[in-house]
């Protein structure tokens, strides 16, 4: 009996721990950027649609930003081509982007399927619709790789209007230039571009790794806070390379444009968005702005 009250007991210790962080950020938009190994495993699928779908009925506005590259590879392979990357952006040419819109539209429904199967109304959406995400062609170091599309504008009004009839919006990175050309967009990019445009509180990375460090090589180096200036700090120190560089850019970017906190944690790990974002330790890397001092 009493081992039954003290499990109990912990229960609402980890509720009332919660409540802060819920209070603060009731109402307020939340965009999450999903991708990555995360989006291989169904099971893990399934916790973080829960995750999110638990942030929207405590009163959290999320959105949805998925990727969907190596379901991509998956089908380009499929289509007897070989998946090509120049500086970490995929050569798409028109066959490619073909493929591309294909698959982040499967995903992108599959996604809503899923939150909706969890009770919360869901509207899957790709930066097409309502011009959401308007592109010029992005060169990889002066190179031409392709349909692969640089935002040069976000029109947020699709969003807040689905926002406002109480829908989880879930986006995929495609795009239109103005001649209304289809574009890849790289799904940090799009997030990043769509958290500072709707005024996010918060943006979070899921991930294939833990968070920051300041030497990879050294696990003991782990960094769980830090201000956007010591962010810029570490990314001219030259310890940041590989896919973090650019993901490092945008987390910067969008909290020099607004967006008040940027989290990346591990997506590979069982509901981490909500230990992040719920607990006083959290579990991945928070870089916040400079002025934010110890607020929540």
């Amino acid at each position: 009996m009493q081992d039954n009250i003290n499990k109990n007991l912990a229960k609402a210790e980890v509720l009332i721990e919660a409540l802060p962080y819920i209070q603060h950020f009731n109402r307020k938009i939340i965009v999450v950027k999903y991708g990555g190994s995360a989006m291989a495993n169904e099971e893990l699928q399934k916790n973080v649609i829960k995750d999110v779908t638990l942030l929207k009925l405590v009163g959290f506005k999320p959105i949805i930003v998925h990727g969907g590259g190596k379901e991509i590879s998956r089908w380009v392979e499929k289509a007897g081509k070989e998946a090509k990357f120049v500086n970490g952006l995929r050569v798409t040419d028109e066959e490619t982007m073909e493929i591309a819109e294909m698959v982040l539209g499967r995903v992108n429904k599959n996604l809503v399927t899923m939150v909706q199967e969890l009770g919360v109304k869901a509207v899957g959406i790709s930066g097409k619709d309502g011009g959401l995400l308007q592109v010029e062609k992005k060169y990889a170091g002066g190179e031409d790789i392709g349909f692969v599309g640089e935002i040069t504008n976000v029109n947020p009004k699709v969003l807040f209007d689905l926002l406002e009839k109480d829908f989880l919006p879930i986006v995929a990175p495609i795009g239109l230039d103005e001649n209304f050309q289809t574009y890849n967009i790289n799904a940090d990019d799009a997030a990043c571009a769509i958290a500072r445009a709707v005024g996010a509180e918060k943006l979070a990375f899921l991930t294939d790794i833990e968070g920051l460090y300041r030497d990879i090589q050294d696990k003991s180096s782990f960094i769980s806070r830090l201000t956007a200036s010591q962010a810029e700090e570490l990314l001219n120190s030259g310890f940041i390379g590989g896919g973090m560089l650019p993901k490092l850019t945008n987390c910067i970017s969008a909290i020099r444009n607004g967006v008040n906190r940027v989290h990346i944690m591990d997506g590979r790990i069982p509901h981490t968005l909500l230990l992040e974002i719920f607990t006083h330790e959290g579990i991945g890397t928070a870089i916040i702005s400079d002025d934010e001092g110890d607020n929540i």
